[in-house]
């Protein structure tokens, strides 16, 4: 195995902060990418400090901010904006997720390096994407999760559109970059030039979609929220037990409807003809989801899940952060890694997909603010301890610990 990484030998300039270009770097990072994160001397990141904290720092930025490389600069100064260019100018990939024009205006956008750096791969992360009537919008995964017709369809009928207790818009987003990249390098082997890959929030959870379009322009029919099942699939829906804990039931394919009914105890329905296709029980949804919800209501998590193993249908619990910790399959799959912090052991989540020759890795933890200034304006852009010291006293990067 090739413990550094399929990116192993490309270089990232992260300009990004919160969570969309971080989390894109964060994915190029663990295949072997060196990332250079660019931070403010005043505070960093933002992500820092938000959530659940622990010896003053965001137990969150050990995740997301590891494998990078902290380096201060101040993006407000002439200076600072001269030692990015400088980096830009050694890289192959630059990730930046700020409003379009801002980083025109600071004279760091992708027409800069066309001459100096024709090779480089530029992702540009934005609410609306860089053209368009809403493209200088500012755009929070939120409201982009709305307009791109995600939220709409999540939810109970007549109840306000739900949200997932997550920035899945970002997460999608920062992925979607990651994925943008990794294609414009294979290009890149191609044609010897770079390109721009342009990301937008609303349109990476647009991507998912599925079928809401080509049903609306094709059968007129506009996907309406449902609950905890999906339109169209009889049954796949989320039931409560005896125990009063929740499993999810995926019984929509024909032979498996067939064993779950006559498992759950209604051997009539799973003979019933007018039962045998998805069609057809599509018609009898709720006829059949009383059935499944009264069988549930009368036998507890374990024994429904038992049933279900045995007979092999799709099924499974509700997991929350605990379960999934404790749980032998998530372990031997390796979803957990373990990073040290200020000398205690903290849990973080591995960064998939698998690889089976060159796996990701987690080589360190989100790093303190600006740990890395020195080590990499030195050994990258040739500046000495003295300009360094200049730099830090003027205030364009952070002074050393």
């Amino acid at each position: 195995m090739d413990a550094k990484g399929p990116l192993s030998g490309y270089r990232v300039i992260e300009l990004g902060q919160l969570l969309a270009g971080p989390f894109a770097g964060c994915m190029l990072g663990y295949f072997g990418a060196e990332v250079i994160k660019i931070e403010s001397p005043n505070g960093g990141d933002p992500i820092r400090n938000w959530r659940q904290m622990k010896d003053g720092t965001s137990l969150w930025w050990y995740s997301l901010a590891r494998n990078k490389k902290s380096v201060t600069i101040d993006l407000k100064t002439k200076a600072g904006i001269e030692l990015v260019k400088q980096l830009i100018d050694t890289a192959d990939i630059v990730i930046e997720n700020f409003r379009p024009g801002v980083v025109e205006n600071w004279g760091i956008g992708p027409e800069e390096f066309k001459q100096s750096n024709p090779k480089l791969v530029y992702a540009r992360i934005s609410g609306y994407g860089q053209t368009g009537p809403y493209a200088s919008k500012p755009g929070f995964a939120s409201v982009c999760e709305g307009i791109s017709g995600f939220r709409y369809v999540n939810g109970h009928p007549d109840q306000a559109p739900v949200r997932p207790n997550l920035s899945i818009g970002d997460t999608i987003s920062g992925i979607h970059a990651a994925l943008g990249i990794c294609l414009a390098l294979l290009e890149q082997k191609n044609s010897g030039k770079g390109q721009v890959v342009d990301v937008a929030l609303y349109e990476s959870m647009f991507n998912l979609m599925e079928a809401v379009v080509p049903e609306y322009d094709g059968a007129n029919v506009i996907r309406q929220p449902s609950g905890s099942t999906v339109t169209g699939i009889v049954p796949t829906n989320t039931y409560k037990c005896l125990d009063g804990k929740y499993v999810v039931i995926g019984g929509n394919g024909d032979s498996i409807f067939v064993r779950l009914m006559t498992a759950a105890g209604y051997p009539d329905m799973a003979c019933d003809p007018a039962l045998s296709s998805n069609a057809g029980r599509v018609g009898h949804e709720v006829k059949i989801d009383q059935a499944l919800s009264s069988w549930c209501a009368e036998n507890d998590s374990v024994s429904i899940l038992a049933i279900l193993d045995e007979n092999a249908v799709p099924g499974g619990p509700i997991y929350n952060v605990e379960d999934m910790v404790n749980d032998e399959h998530f372990k031997a799959r390796g979803l957990f890694e373990s990073v040290e912090i200020n000398g205690e052991a903290l849990k973080i989540p591995a960064i998939l997909p698998k690889l089976s020759n060159t796996p990701g890795a987690t080589r360190w933890a989100g790093p303190a603010l600006g740990s890395h200034t020195h080590d990499v304006l030195g050994s990258l852009l040739g500046l000495s301890g003295e300009k360094l010291t200049q730099l830090a006293q003027e205030g364009v990067i952070k002074k050393p610990n």
